[in-house]
């Protein structure tokens, strides 16, 4: 597994003791967005499908600290938009690394290289940097050219200047297993702490409505994916997880565990699915109507979904207060997952770069950014 020692630790005894007070409900990651603007337009992004107005707001560093105060979680992701387009970023991060909270900054890498000084190597901080594939296939699922290289270049100097970096990767029904296996040993080659893997979410907004995976797709990229794997490769993430997204283990999605706070407050009910907002994090979790949410609801919006924000925290939870779940993950970690059997690997359809006046362009951000 790709995460240190000390951070499993705190998130260890922290579950136990969330499991002691009886506790049903809990967050285990806080994803914190303090804006929605970004420098690219992604075609599988619901993110920054928002009037100009919107996407040029941000949340202070006060909000943001009164918001990780409220939730008590002991790992704050960092996602957005692009976070290092934020003006405060590293007053943010250094308030969330002084409150000894383990932060994981999401970043497609663009600015990460020139931002690096604005930053000091930590145990609690992470920069998780979005790779979707090597070279043209990365590129061509961010939508510009040559982002891939930029990235890769990122990562090698946050790993010299001695930062913690992960990655993480998301996958939508143009995924070529062999191409997914060359993403990891190329990713495993630069040195990268560990991976994060998903499937994409079946954003409304997004662009491209036609290359989001089924759950039972899902679940047939994955086994093929897994067919073939290296004793090298560290996934930044729980065994158990790994082990559903292959359809191996069973479990049911916990929005709660992943809340997330941005600029209209505590989104309800999840990262995911927008139904409104709470205006403090109490209200959040006992107003909303958790019962019907995640697949066993019968929501068509939770029918497909598979993505790590809301089913970790359940392979989390099970781990550390399930003995079957222990000794499944115990097994997984010191004898690694019992081979897949091949799954013919059929051709699957190219991702399409488009545009449309629901698109914005790059461009057409990247001046927000400065004007």
């Amino acid at each position: 597994m790709g995460i240190p020692v000390s951070q499993m630790w705190t998130v260890s005894t922290y579950v136990l003791k969330q499991a002691l007070r009886r506790r049903k409900r809990y967050p285990l990651v806080l994803m914190l967005e303090p804006l929605f603007r970004c420098n690219l337009a992604c075609a599988g992004c619901g993110k920054i499908q928002h009037p100009v107005d919107i996407l040029r707001r941000e949340l202070t560093p006060e909000q943001c600290f009164d918001a990780v105060e409220q939730c008590g979680a002991p790992i704050v992701s960092i996602p957005g938009g692009e976070p290092l387009l934020h003006s405060r970023i590293d007053e943010i991060v250094a308030g969330l690394v002084d409150r000894k909270k383990y932060i994981y900054l999401c970043t497609n890498g663009l600015l990460l290289e020139k931002n690096l000084h604005k930053f000091k190597p930590s145990k609690y901080l992470s920069f998780s940097v979005h790779v979707d594939g090597v070279g043209a296939e990365h590129d061509a699922a961010v939508c510009r050219e040559g982002v891939y290289d930029i990235a890769v270049r990122a990562i090698r100097k946050a790993i010299q200047a001695g930062f913690r970096v992960t990655t993480n990767s998301t996958f939508f029904r143009n995924a070529n297993p062999e191409q997914v296996r060359a993403l990891f040993e190329e990713l495993t080659q630069l040195g990268v702490e560990g991976m994060m893997i998903s499937p994409g979410y079946e954003y409304e907004k997004a662009p491209d409505q036609n290359n989001f995976l089924p759950r039972r797709e899902t679940i047939s990229l994955f086994q093929r994916i897994f067919a073939r794997t290296a004793p090298a490769w560290r996934f930044n993430q729980s065994p158990l997880f790994l082990e559903f997204l292959k359809g191996r283990w069973d479990l049911e999605c916990t929005p709660w565990g992943n809340p997330t706070f941005n600029l209209f407050g505590w989104q309800k009910p999840c990262y995911l699915v927008d139904e409104g907002y709470a205006s403090t994090f109490q209200e959040l979790m006992q107003q909303t109507p958790w019962e019907n949410y995640g697949r066993a609801s019968g929501n068509p919006k939770c029918a497909n979904c598979m993505v790590h924000s809301g089913y970790e925290a359940t392979a989390v939870q099970q781990t550390f207060t399930n003995w079957r779940a222990f000794w499944k993950t115990a097994s997984l970690v010191l004898f690694g997952p019992r081979d897949t059997a091949p799954v013919p690997e059929t051709p699957l359809l190219q991702l399409e770069i488009h545009k449309s006046p629901s698109h914005p362009e790059p461009a057409d951000l990247v001046e927000l950014n400065v004007s």
